[in-house]
């Protein structure tokens, strides 16, 4: 049973890559101080990736780890914010969160680019296709954020890093999972503060909405962005910030189109990013 909690607790903490059950476990609670029902559906949607991948036959050691149970956690959370929780939406959880691991070990198969949430990404957009076209019921209608807001800083720093779980109620989530991060890395706490800060600026530079940047739209991908790239070296810090910013573009691009762009604005971000540091080694030798 404890070996079962430490796998669960990483599965939630490596949404926000920390390897740490104790990481997982504050997160889970500021995703329960925002929703119960949420709360349960993360921790259906890592237990289910996770049995997926040992069933089958996967590494027993990128299972510990929880890499097969992120994906999973975000899955079940995105079956809650998108459809009604009835046993046919359980369903799907079910097969999403059973798809995001089989496409986790395709992508793991390569060693080009870092899959990251890529797997949970194309999951639930093939869900969310799949029920548009054959299940509309299942989904919930999106509701329009009306009337003018003031922009709200600490609520929009904290949302834009719960957002990364789908959290835009409390702010206490945000805080929670931030703590999270400092109690398994320093550094990575650092960079989520500024992946979390950096997007405001430019959101207000750029117009976009307050009701946007108060709901933390604008920022959740920056903060894994951030995280993912960012480390002691100055050329570290250089990288999260250009990673940080071309998320925020890609986020309005996307929002402005009318897809729902989860966290591929992160990845796309990171890859672009990594892709240049490859092309600079290439010219530079270094």
């Amino acid at each position: 049973m404890g070996k079962f909690l430490l796998i669960l607790g990483r599965g939630v903490g490596q949404v926000m890559f920390q390897n740490n059950a104790l990481s997982g476990a504050l997160m889970l609670v500021g995703i329960l101080l925002n929703s119960w029902q949420m709360a349960l559906l993360a921790v259906a949607g890592n237990v289910i990736s996770t049995l997926t991948a040992y069933i089958s036959g996967y590494s027993r050691e990128d299972i510990n780890n929880g890499l097969y149970g992120f994906n999973g956690t975000l899955v079940g959370i995105a079956v809650g914010v998108f459809m009604s929780v009835t046993v046919g939406s359980l369903v799907w959880l079910v097969l999403a969160s059973c798809l995001s691991t089989w496409i986790a070990r395709l992508l793991g198969l390569q060693r080009f680019l870092p899959g990251f949430t890529a797997p949970f990404i194309l999951a639930v957009w093939i869900l969310l296709a799949v029920c548009a076209w054959m299940f509309p019921a299942l989904l919930l209608s999106s509701g329009d954020a009306s009337g003018e807001q003031s922009l709200a800083f600490f609520r929009a720093f904290s949302l834009n890093i719960g957002q990364v779980m789908f959290q835009g109620s409390s702010i206490w989530t945000g805080v929670l999972f931030l703590l999270g991060i400092l109690v398994n890395s320093r550094v990575n706490a650092c960079y989520t503060v500024l992946g979390a800060l950096l997007p405001i600026p430019v959101a207000i530079l750029l117009g976009v909405e307050t009701t946007a940047m108060n709901a933390g739209l604008m920022g959740y991908n920056g903060v894994l962005c951030a995280i993912a790239l960012g480390d002691k070296t100055w050329k570290g810090g250089a990288y999260a910030i250009f990673s940080v910013l071309l998320s925020v573009m890609f986020q309005l691009w996307g929002m402005n189109a009318g897809i729902t762009t989860l966290t591929a604005p992160f990845v796309l971000s990171v890859w672009v990013t990594l892709g240049l540091q490859k092309g600079m080694r290439a010219v530079t030798g270094i």
